[in-house]
């Protein structure tokens, strides 16, 4: 067994996860086992691997039902620590890693002696540009902390789950992802739950593409199709992020919602009351909901 885990959660992208496969199996220091945790795909995916599992290049597993991404990643993370890797490095299976991604983490956690709550990637679109949805977030007093610059490391507190590197000592700490979040805002409650821990990085010598659709954020105002709806868990997890955050965290969300739904008015585009109506029921859901952070060493029901 080598000490990372790369946890790959895939449904229904099965071209797609097969190429993630191929760059994690193809880096220039091959010291990660592929765990793949498929959430129950309809598209033939067990099949279109089948040789890597034969094989053994991974290990495969099956949910059977579509955890979504945030149960997913709580299920590879589990099994990974249970497993006895050190490192778990996740991913979705639209990311392809480029070839030093691991040697470049792995260096970055010999330089801060493990000293760090995460570590990240950065994250292009397929053009070379930035990825807009995977922008970490840098902290306000990164430009105090500049030891590691050179080596490409800067300050962040919070980062997305495409191409995350943690340690398994961390994740039995501070627990895993939510699961009840199913899809959106798992990666930033987790990472933000890191950093206020420890200090977390952005290694820029570690790179990953992203072959997402477009390069466009989030925006429900500009959504046209049955898209929508996915939208809920966004607004409805939001606010449990911005409890955590405390007061100044609420307000935050308070003006966002409103700036959301006022765009959402005054821009020209389809569904609006659709869109109307998913921000405030799921805001108002927010309100009430409180999902379980669990822990490795917990039963997990």
């Amino acid at each position: 067994m080598k000490s990372v885990a790369a946890v790959v959660v895939t449904y229904n992208r099965k071209k797609l996860l097969k190429e993630a496969i191929d760059a994690l199996l193809s880096q220039s220091l091959p010291e990660a086992d592929v765990l793949v945790v498929d959430n129950a795909s309809t598209d033939g995916t067990k099949e279109y691997i089948t040789d890597y599992i034969v094989q053994n290049k991974i290990v495969y597993f099956n949910t059977g039902n579509n955890l979504g991404g945030a149960g997913g990643f709580n299920f590879g993370m589990r099994q990974a620590y249970e497993a006895g890797y050190k490192y778990i490095w996740i991913m979705d299976d639209d990311a392809i890693v480029k070839k030093n991604a691991l040697e470049e983490l792995l260096r970055a956690d010999h330089l801060l002696k493990g000293n760090y709550g995460y570590l990240s990637s950065a994250v292009f679109w397929i053009d070379g540009q930035p990825c807009v949805m995977n922008r970490p977030k840098l902290t306000k007093d990164w430009t105090s902390d500049l030891e590691y610059l050179s080596d490409g490391l800067v300050r962040t507190y919070y980062s997305t789950f495409v191409s995350f590197f943690v340690k398994s000592a961390t994740v039995k700490e501070l627990g895993l992802p939510i699961k009840d979040f199913f899809i959106w805002g798992d990666d930033v409650e987790y990472s933000n739950r890191l950093s206020k821990k420890y200090p977390c990085y952005v290694v820029g010598k570690s790179q990953v593409i992203h072959k997402t659709k477009d390069n466009n954020g989030s925006n429900i105002a500009k959504e046209r199709g049955d898209r929508i709806g996915r939208y809920k868990f966004a607004y409805r997890n939001e606010c449990v992020i911005a409890r955590e955050n405390g007061m100044k965290g609420r307000l935050r969300q308070f003006a966002k919602v409103n700036y959301n739904m006022l765009r959402v008015i005054f821009t020209s585009n389809p569904h609006k009351l659709k869109k109307l109506g998913v921000i405030l029921s799921a805001s108002i859901q927010g309100i009430f909901f409180r999902p379980k952070i669990e822990y490795v060493e917990e039963k997990n029901d």
